[in-house]
């Protein structure tokens, strides 16, 4: 099976991901029948372990109900509101009335029965019943007939006042809430639709598979990566890429384990969020229950998936305002969770000690600068292809010096340095370290001689004309080798004398494995190096879009997140990233203001990305950014005026004390004026000043193009 999303990533250029070590033999645990005599049965589990659970918990968690939402709202166990908001009457008004249509209905009722109003009311009954039902000598009778009419008055009169009085909400909102009792579990459903007993999986024949993941299930030996993982696979059976002879043994054999990641882990050590790998969703926040929110989202769980990331999404706060903890962390550790239930590949980047989670979250660490660092960063990506290495490289040393306006590139760069790495690459069969390619980006006229020598020996006489176009450019005015030397010195240093190996002494990483469910995580030397990091954080987004727009099995979702893409934003990554949605990826960034963006690019930044976050503490001019991508609506405007009513007469003063009474309010006039105006949705001056702290205005938008408008969102909830 080497298409479920779990297979190795051996025999690609990066082998980031080893396999565990297989269990030594005489590890299973011996049948009953076949132990040794006087051998006390193996137990159950470690001294000291807590005791494995019933899996009631997981049963409950994969049967709770997941209803189609809108986008962003948490799915799990989600009871779905009215678009619209219903009309909430004050308590005070909705009691008042309740009480004086009891009175009136009373009142009407008295009237009736002492005969106030006459006896018209007894006419209907005297004309449809037979005199000798209505005056027989059977007292009984007469009793029944006449008193069963009574009651049918008196029930028409309660539900006639009961309507005006609005009885029903008065029972929901205060009587209801206080008789009702503790829910009951729902029964399991059918076992044809119970999830747990992969009604799918018998449909196709699996029978014994089915049984052993059912049984797994009730013992709590599963997990929910596992269900997630195994879920997996089998989409890649039914799709045609996997046997399912192959897929129903491996079951039957490991149960819940089957198909298991290359590392090994079945889940992460700890969780910092909440959750849902059924849906893949991660829960960051929850909608505030605020008038500017539709009233569908107020008060709901605010999610993110795949299905969001995949229009990439962009951050934006001053350092502290959550950034990191409440948006970047979590989404890297749902990631983590998609991986190794075999359906993601993730890449975090960040400074060394930002907060992107334990090493052990993941399966490579690259911590470029530090001498312990186990793993190395590919320069050129992986690739073979000298043309294809230079456009990237010369995205990550120049890309942020092209002119900022969208339709800039960086192709003078790119043929400066294609013109050195093909012919060196068709001379050692290699790329150029960091410090031969400084030399030859220089121009010195010994490194440029030798490769000269060893081409024209070699008899490449398309790389000697290659490299004869390069020593003409020397030195005239505008050549770019000279930038590209200065720019490649900055990692030309000695804390990186160990880094971006070509020599293959190194164990690099390549976002070639993009293809693999890997985890890695990027350290940046922030401290002393703050250029070399941009320009690596540039390497690394040019080497993922171009990696991921070029896989040729999509299926696994890939993401890359920046948390400070502060000196990453060009002409160039923006017309990528916008290509990433058709390629089943997205990269998330974020940044301490929209001043690190040059001016010409936010605006086709915000636009290139489906989801946009403003975060509390913003400045006015971001603000401003958002205001406009974000746009307006129309709304309605009620004008309202109140004049107060005057009462000249004694029963006008006591029926406006008894309305004030009812009310609340003073007995008025009111004129209201009703305009349809057009309104930005959130203006500059409510992003800067409005949102509460830890709270966020998040926009969202799924692949299949579904909206949501901006959500004021509390991240701490």
């Amino acid at each position: 099976m080497d298409s479920d999303g779990t297979h190795d990533a051996r025999g690609t250029h990066a082998t980031p991901v080893p396999r565990p070590a297989a269990p030594p033999p005489g590890s299973a645990v011996p049948r009953a029948g076949g132990r040794a005599p006087g051998v006390p049965p193996r137990p159950a589990q470690a001294p000291g372990a807590s005791p494995l659970p019933d899996g009631a918990a997981f049963l409950a968690w994969l049967r709770a109900p997941r209803p189609a939402t809108l986008p962003g709202i948490w799915r799990f166990a989600h009871s779905p509101r009215p678009e619209r908001e219903p009309e909430v009457v004050p308590s005070r008004q909705l009691l008042s009335g309740a009480l004086i249509s009891f009175l009136v209905g009373w009142l009407l009722w008295s009237l009736l029965w002492n005969g106030y109003l006459g006896g018209w009311w007894v006419l209907p009954i005297e004309l449809f019943l037979p005199d000798a039902w209505l005056y027989s000598g059977d007292r009984i009778g007469n009793a029944i007939v006449w008193n069963g009419y009574y009651v049918l008055i008196a029930l028409a009169i309660m539900i006639g006042v009961g309507k005006l009085g609005r009885w029903s909400e008065v029972w929901r909102r205060f009587v209801a809430p206080r008789l009702r009792r503790r829910e009951a579990p729902a029964p399991p459903p059918p076992p044809g639709e119970d999830p747990a007993h992969w009604p799918q999986l018998r449909a196709a024949g699996a029978q014994d598979a089915a049984d052993r993941l059912a049984a797994d299930a009730r013992s709590g030996l599963m997990r929910d990566v596992d269900h997630a993982r195994i879920a997996r696979a089998w989409r890649s059976v039914q799709a045609g890429r996997s046997p399912l002879a192959a897929f129903s043994d491996a079951v039957v054999r490991d149960g819940a384990a089957a198909c298991m990641h290359p590392s090994g882990d079945r889940d992460l050590p700890q969780r910092a969020a909440r959750h849902d790998l059924a849906t893949a969703q991660v829960r960051i926040g929850t909608t505030v229950d605020d008038p500017r929110n539709p009233y569908a989202y107020r008060g709901t769980g605010l999610a993110l998936g795949p299905d969001l990331l995949g229009t990439s999404l962009v951050a934006v706060g001053p350092g502290g305002s959550g950034k990191t903890a409440r948006v970047v962390w979590p989404l890297a550790e749902s990631l983590c969770l998609g991986a190794l239930a075999g359906r993601a590949a993730v890449v975090v980047v960040g400074a060394a000690g930002a907060g992107l989670g334990p090493a052990e979250d993941y399966d490579v660490v690259v911590r470029v600068g530090h001498p312990d660092s186990l793993y190395d960063l590919d320069l050129y990506g992986g690739t073979d292809d000298p043309d294809e290495a230079a456009a990237v490289l010369a995205e990550a040393l120049v890309g942020d010096l092209v002119d900022p306006h969208p339709s800039g590139d960086s192709r003078r760069s790119t043929t400066c340095l294609a013109q050195l790495l093909g012919p060196w690459l068709a001379v050692h069969r290699r790329f150029p370290s960091v410090p031969e390619l400084r030399a030859l980006l220089d121009g010195s006229p010994g490194p440029l001689g030798a490769l000269r020598k060893a081409l024209q020996q070699a008899g490449h006489d398309a790389m000697i004309r290659e490299l004869d176009a390069r020593e003409r450019q020397l030195g005239h005015p505008g050549d770019p080798g000279a930038v590209l030397a200065d720019r490649i010195a900055l990692l030309d240093r000695p804390a990186f004398a160990a880094f971006f190996d070509t020599s293959g002494r190194s164990t690099p990483f390549s976002l070639r494995a993009l293809d693999h469910p890997v985890r890695v995580r990027i350290d940046l030397p922030e401290r002393g190096h703050a250029d070399a990091s941009r320009i690596l954080a540039r390497l690394v987004l040019a080497q993922f879009t171009a990696s991921a727009a070029a896989r040729e099995d999509r299926s696994l979702f890939a993401c890359l997140v920046l948390d400070d893409a502060s000196g990453t934003v060009t002409p160039e990554s923006v017309r990528r990233i916008q290509r990433l949605r058709s390629a089943n990826a997205g990269v998330v960034m974020t940044l301490r203001t929209l001043d690190d963006v040059p001016r010409p690019l936010r605006t086709p930044l915000l636009g290139a990305t489906g989801c946009r976050m403003a975060l509390s503490g913003l400045t006015p001019w971001d603000g401003q950014d958002f205001a406009e991508v974000w746009g307006k609506e129309w709304t309605e405007a009620r004008d309202v005026t109140d004049r107060q009513i005057i009462a000249e007469t004694p029963l006008g003063k006591t029926v406006h004390v008894l309305r004030r009474v009812i009310t609340g309010n003073a007995p008025t006039a009111r004129a209201v004026t009703v305009r349809q105006v057009e309104r930005e949705r959130w203006s500059a001056s409510e992003l800067a000043h409005g949102v509460p702290p830890g709270h966020a205005v998040l926009s969202l938008t799924d692949v299949r193009g579904e909206y949501a408008p901006p959500l004021l969102v509390d991240l701490r909830a």
